[in-house]
């Protein structure tokens, strides 16, 4: 029976799948991403979170390979994995891995994030979530065939696939320039209260919809907009957090939305919550229906050890 030890290891946590067949059969979770390491120093530290969440798995199965995805192969991570170039292949991925020897004695394979640095195309990198792009076609490999992919989060992206290949992205910082603004700037001072869910939906596609007919250069005006709407008492202040959210991701999909090929298929990734708020946007804008996408990371994962040889090792 093929067993697997899988980490998505990131900037703020850290979980740990152990699959069986491509299923995952038990989910462990520890708040030690790569900024908060049970230890400092580096080595010490990464392998310190390494043996507390892998430790009781690789007693029982000493012999069971072990992957990671995310920031853990990043510059500031335990071993840095090198960026792919787009266009880039499933087999891109795997080559381009690196590993590291633990304390464990079990030998950590990190896959290397993607990058985009084509002339006429801003450049662009990933890491973590080409994993999450991987186990979203590893069951369907027609979804790689022409589809978009789009993972709401800090650091939004949009993914394109075309014939098996990622072949370019473009990432919004939607999420991080929404939780500066609504608590640390001026505009965070009105936002007082939560108001009912439907008063709350009514002014984020208020936002929305601001954002739908804006033109180049108005982001910045209309954003103010989350304050004087407040001052003039023309929003409550219960509502205004979702007008900005409404605002910031409206912007973001108005922007993707001009580079959506009406052949393609439109995928979701990410968390729950969040996703239902993107999903509304893109409904209220009258864009094609979208398919959402549980979390993918396991699947992904379990491609890659397979694409490097280590789960045939097992048979």
């Amino acid at each position: 029976m093929t067993r697997l030890i899988a980490l998505d290891w990131g900037t703020t946590s850290l979980r740990a799948f152990l699959i069986e067949e491509g299923r995952v059969i038990e989910t462990r979770k520890s708040p030690h991403g790569i900024q908060k390491l049970p230890e400092p120093g580096g080595e010490a530290g990464f392998n310190a979170a390494f043996t507390e969440i892998c430790g009781p798995w690789l007693e029982a199965e000493p012999s069971l390979p072990v992957v990671a995805g995310g920031m853990v192969g990043s510059a500031q991570g335990w071993r840095e994995a090198p960026y792919v170039p787009l266009p880039a292949a499933i087999s891109d991925i795997a080559r381009l891995s690196v590993s590291v020897e633990t304390d464990l004695g079990a030998r950590l394979h990190i896959a290397p994030g993607l990058v985009q640095d084509a002339p006429g195309l801003l450049p662009d990198v990933m890491r973590g979530e080409e994993i999450q792009i991987l186990g979203a076609v590893s069951d369907h490999p027609e979804r790689a065939e022409a589809s978009r992919i789009i993972l709401p989060g800090t650091h939004s992206k949009w993914v394109r696939l075309r014939a098996g290949r990622i072949t370019d992205f473009a990432t919004y910082m939607t999420g991080e320039v929404f939780d500066l603004l609504s608590n640390q700037s001026l505009l965070s001072r009105l936002m007082i209260g939560t108001g009912d869910e439907a008063e709350r939906d009514m002014a984020f596609l208020q936002g929305v919809d601001l954002a739908s007919e804006s033109g180049p250069g108005d982001l910045t005006r209309q954003i103010f907009s989350a304050r004087s709407l407040g001052l003039t008492g023309r929003m409550a202040g219960n509502v205004l957090r979702d007008y900005l959210s409404g605002l910031i991701i409206g912007h973001e999909i108005t922007s993707a939305r001009r580079e959506l090929d009406g052949g393609e298929a439109l995928l979701m990734i990410g968390e729950g919550a969040l996703c239902a708020r993107y999903l509304a946007a893109m409904a209220h804008l009258g864009l094609p229906p979208v398919v959402r996408l549980e979390n993918t990371a396991p699947a992904g994962l379990w491609l890659f050890a397979r694409s490097l040889g280590l789960l045939d090792a097992q048979k």
